[in-house]
């Protein structure tokens, strides 16, 4: 009976899961649980399509476009025509003045590079949405692999916690029979309540890793998010995916599209300024009316006496031309060159941090998979074999409770190593997509 009891302990150590529901002794739920929902809870894709929804720094973002596509209607725009109306009345006199004015700037030229600019800012202000939303679907993967890392680290200890209760509970019962010195059962109870404290201190990370997943899916503190996948079911899920030997940034990740649309806004500036430092043509027009006499009287046609007054009409028209004398817009066209030399610059420099991301990302990938099938290979099995080993060996005599707790924090140290190795390949495979603008 004894030796039954004893093989069940060892079993139960050696079972750990990262997706299992037990319950201490106590009767208290793991607290593991509340993390995860296979029913209620949101995978990955779908934490990435509630983030490009509902984001804020995104939401904002994307009304730069709209902000440049009003930019865009502006530009299209000619300009009004000027009106003005005189009234002149001559003080203490019969005589008035009447008139009305018009003016109204052709802009023959200006008009087409103020449009090429804005059509180019429409442009830039896409890009660089379209990148923010690369930068937070890989984010947002990057925050869910973290909170599931450690999930699957606080059902580690939610298991080995229940496994030391268990334990404790049976030296308890040998104490009481006088079988086992009370050594042991207060070694054990020490055990238990250090790996209880480090339970709590999981379970804070746990907490801060969803807050912060909440604060990129745009939901408040406060509201309920469980996850429904695993950290190995995010791993396992990836392992068939191999990346090709050369593979390389794809054409058009955002970043590198946003400094190349730089540089065409640019040309575009070069462009407006010389137009605006060319000559441009207003036509106006205006019509008077003057009532205008003299105190005297005069002999009209028919001989008769009469009064000298009359109403005249005047109607003008004609143009003014700017000309480009001194001012041929030379700095802005100088400043609209250098801001050309700069984007370009920047271009270079973004095809080079993509290229080295794209790079570092594979080898990283590469990597962590050699690592993660060290773990998968065997190892973990002979660890779990290592403490069924020491645990009989306890049961037979020929070991002691130390050497019990020293291979479980063995066992423990190794989940904890393969929970970094499974957390280092789904980052690793996130920073991949990242480097290729992927969205997944």
């Amino acid at each position: 009976m004894r030796k039954r009891i004893w093989m069940i302990v060892a079993c139960t150590v050696c079972s750990w899961s990262p997706n299992a529901r037990a319950q201490s002794a106590g009767g208290r739920e793991a607290a593991a649980s509340q993390y995860v929902s296979p029913e209620a809870g949101i995978t990955v894709a779908e934490a990435i399509a509630r983030a490009l929804a509902q984001e804020p720094l995104l939401r904002a973002t994307r009304v730069d476009v709209d902000a440049a596509r009003g930019g865009r209607l502006q530009a299209g725009l000619r300009p009004n025509p000027t009106v003005t109306f005189v009234q002149q009345v001559e003080p203490g006199g019969t005589d008035s003045q009447s008139r009305l004015e018009m003016e109204w700037p052709l802009d023959l030229f200006r008009k087409t590079g103020r449009v090429a600019v804005a059509e180019q800012e429409i442009k830039v202000a896409q890009q660089g949405a379209s990148d923010r939303e690369r930068l937070l679907a890989a984010d947002v993967r990057m925050k869910y692999g973290e909170v599931v890392a450690a999930v699957r680290d606080l059902s580690v200890a939610d298991e080995l916690i229940a496994a030391t209760t268990r334990q404790l509970e049976l030296l308890r019962a040998r104490v009481d029979q006088g079988s086992t010195p009370p050594i042991e059962r207060n070694v054990v109870q020490v055990e238990l309540r250090r790996l209880e404290a480090d339970r709590l201190l999981q379970t804070g990370r746990v907490d801060r890793a969803l807050l912060e997943l909440k604060r990129l899916l745009g939901m408040k503190a406060d509201a309920l998010l469980q996850l429904r996948e695993s950290l190995e079911q995010l791993v396992i899920g990836e392992m068939d995916e191999q990346l090709p030997p050369n593979a390389t940034v794809a054409p058009t990740r955002p970043d590198v599209q946003e400094a190349d649309a730089r540089i065409r806004v640019a040309e575009a500036q070069i462009d407006r300024a010389r137009r605006e430092g060319r000559f441009d043509l207003s036509v106006f027009g205006s019509y008077m009316r003057m009532d205008a006499g003299f105190p005297q009287l005069g002999l009209n046609g028919h001989g008769d006496l009469t009064a000298i007054r009359n109403v005249f009409h005047y109607v003008s028209a004609g143009a003014v031309v700017t000309v480009p004398w001194g001012n041929r817009n030379q700095g802005a066209i100088a400043m609209a060159e250098a801001a050309k030399a700069g984007a370009e610059a920047r271009l270079a420099a973004a095809q080079a941090a993509a290229e080295s991301e794209m790079a570092a990302a594979t080898a990283r990938d590469r990597q962590a998979r050699r690592a993660l099938a060290v773990y998968t290979s065997g190892t973990r099995d002979l660890a779990q074999q290592n403490l069924d080993v020491v645990t009989q060996t306890y049961e037979l005599g020929r070991a002691t409770v130390f050497d019990v707790l020293a291979e479980q924090r063995r066992y423990l140290d190794l989940e904890h190593a393969y929970s970094s190795a499974l957390r280092e390949a789904y980052e690793a495979r996130t920073a991949v997509r990242r480097a290729r603008g992927d969205l997944r």
